[in-house]
């Protein structure tokens, strides 16, 4: 797995990028946290329970299924996230694949279980370049945590970044474009 902030990259890329009227505050935090979720299956491992297991980590909650369902809980509390029901269901959802799809991009584990029910195959992506986050504080603070974090620096915040300015290049080309047509971007038009 990246490290479990790095998981966080991707609803914040979306969110600092398309700004707060759009993802309200609320709704970026909950899809900060809908990114990390589904590591706390980590707990298994104290547990005893199997790695590979359909509950170990990598599993049920690395599953797509798993994301849409932490995403229809956040359609339930849409208006506590200050959302529409759609927005927070589709913005949660995505936050929660996106950690098994990063997980899909290291170079180490078991793969990630991310069609289950229908399927308990682990799987990783053609391209596995992130380097592999140790499951330790302590592992994480040696010479190879160095190494995991200049993985993900590069591999996951470097493009995140990237996403980041080209929303904000859009929004901004957006803004152009309604000053030019003399609107204000809220229907109002001077002239009627």
């Amino acid at each position: 797995m990246p490290t479990i902030l790095t998981h966080a990259a991707v609803p914040l890329a979306l969110g600092l990028g398309l700004g707060s009227r759009l993802l309200p505050p609320r709704l970026l935090l909950a899809g900060v946290l809908a990114a990390m979720l589904p590591d706390l299956d980590v707990i298994a491992f104290l547990l005893h329970i199997p790695y590979a297991d359909d509950f170990g980590h990598r599993g049920i909650s690395h599953s797509l299924l798993f994301a849409l369902a932490v995403g229809l809980l956040a359609l339930l509390a849409a208006p506590q996230l200050r959302s529409s029901r759609w927005l927070a269901l589709a913005f949660i959802s995505l936050a929660g694949a996106s950690h098994g799809l990063l997980d899909m991009f290291t170079n180490g584990g078991l793969g990630v279980a991310l069609w289950w029910p229908w399927s308990g195959e682990r799987l990783f992506m053609p391209w596995q370049v992130i380097e592999v986050s140790p499951l330790t504080l302590q592992r994480l603070l040696s010479p190879r945590g160095v190494a995991v974090l200049q993985s993900e620096l590069f591999w996951v915040w470097q493009p995140a970044l990237a996403l980041t300015c080209a929303l904000l290049m859009l929004r901004k080309i957006g803004s152009m474009g309604h000053q030019s047509t003399g609107t204000s971007g809220n229907g109002y038009h001077p002239d009627r």
